[in-house]
């Protein structure tokens, strides 16, 4: 394992080009759920942006199917035609953090997926109206 930020850095990084699965962390209402990333430039660079510090995205409801809210700095988008599921962490327009709850088709970049909830479950956590979604690699 790596002994400090800069041989971490190169532990992701070299993660990423062998395709390992890379964990962040999603935390809503004090709760820590693990997330995968997706393998794109996208979450490469979230995850860059997750090791200086932790993200907090005060996230609100959008056509009752997910929690959105603006990332501190764009992203790289990789956005292509799909249909987003419940638990799937997306780019949306390079600074919009998006957290499904429900079914959506459109062009968006996925950045990756909750792991270990459910559909209803994560609708319950994250409630009715805003809500803020930590993010973190720790």
């Amino acid at each position: 394992m790596a002994k400090n930020a800069s041989d971490f850095s190169a532990f992701c990084l070299f993660s990423f080009v062998l395709g390992e699965k890379i964990e962040i962390f999603v935390i809503i209402n004090e709760q820590k759920l693990k997330a995968i990333l997706a393998e794109n430039s996208s979450a490469k660079a979230l995850y860059k942006e997750l090791e200086k510090g932790d993200i907090i995205i005060n996230a609100s409801d959008y056509g009752g199917f997910e929690k959105s809210g603006k990332l501190p700095s764009p992203l790289p988008r990789n956005d292509e035609q799909i249909t987003m599921q419940p638990c799937d962490i997306i780019l949306y327009s390079g600074q919009t953090f998006v957290l499904a709850y429900d079914t959506n088709s459109w062009s968006l970049t996925r950045l990756g997926k909750l792991d270990g909830i459910g559909k209803d479950e994560l609708k319950k956590l994250l409630g009715t109206g805003s809500v803020e979604i930590r993010l973190s690699v720790k």
